[in-house]
């Protein structure tokens, strides 16, 4: 294997984290912010552009690296973590929202694995954080990710998180499965992603679900999330109140004042 090979184990339910054990120089790979917490003996060095050490380490190699991390939505740094002592020793990583982390090895998925901008989380030293444009301009301007997704590459260990519920779909080849296009999670690299419009225009402008779904055809692997981050994002705002309090605190709040105040 060319990435380093790491143990882990995942921990809870809604709010998961995961936690990596690492043998003696042994390094794991974050997205910055995803750090929870850290035995003695890691090393935390923050790495300019993708710490997985592929572009080189020339300066050009850096700055184009980072370039990539800055048009699929990511931090300018990655950090990594080495274990410098003499035993095994432990890191974690939390999720950011609600969901399930996803570990995925990269040795039996074809060594690639295409994902929605912000799903990456950790992976073992050696794996490449990349971008992948989407070639038809239909899936590019409606396909809910836009032209840019993020690309895993490697032999080792990765582990990426999703809101929800996820679910593994194996495509048999030719077969067709349509989603939301904010529910596609990951998906293998020989998944063939387009995007469709929904017909009827009854259903397009009342559905409540958008006026495009993702097709994805076979062979390969597709990771489906129940509850994507924009959608629960939505939510809350619209239930956001837009003054400080919803309507009815606001009268009860000035009906309390007005009781107290002997008018």
């Amino acid at each position: 294997m060319n990435n380093h090979e790491i143990d882990y184990k995942i921990y809870g339910d809604d709010m998961q984290f995961v936690e990596v054990e690492l043998d003696p120089q042994e390094t794991v790979i974050a997205e910055a912010g995803s750090f929870m917490m850290m035995e003695d003996d890691i090393h935390m060095e923050t790495i300019f552009g993708d710490a997985s050490g592929s572009d080189g380490g020339g300066l050009m190699g850096k700055l184009f690296s980072a370039g990539k991390r800055v048009i699929t939505g990511e931090s300018l740094f990655m950090t990594t973590f080495t274990n410098t002592g003499m035993g095994k020793k432990h890191v974690s990583f939390a999720s950011p929202y609600p969901g399930k982390i996803i570990p995925m090895d990269l040795s039996v998925l074809g060594g690639k694995i295409i994902c929605q901008k912000d799903a990456f989380l950790a992976a073992a030293k050696g794996v490449q954080v990349g971008i992948e444009f989407q070639r038809k301009i239909g899936a590019g301007f409606f396909g809910g990710e836009g032209f840019i997704m993020q690309k895993l590459e490697g032999d080792g260990m990765c582990f990426v998180h999703a809101g929800g519920t996820i679910t593994r779909k194996e495509l048999l080849p030719g077969q067709t499965l349509r989603v939301d296009t904010g529910c596609l999670v990951a998906m293998t690299s020989n998944v063939q992603y387009d995007i469709e419009f929904v017909k009827g225009v009854k259903t397009a402008l009342f559905g409540g679900e958008g006026l495009f779904f993702a097709t994805l055809r076979g062979p390969g692997s597709v990771w489906i999330q129940s509850l994507p981050f924009s959608r629960l994002a939505s939510r809350v705002f619209a239930a956001a109140p837009s003054r400080g309090g919803a309507k009815d605190e606001g009268s009860l709040a000035k009906g309390i004042f007005d009781m107290f105040s002997g008018d």
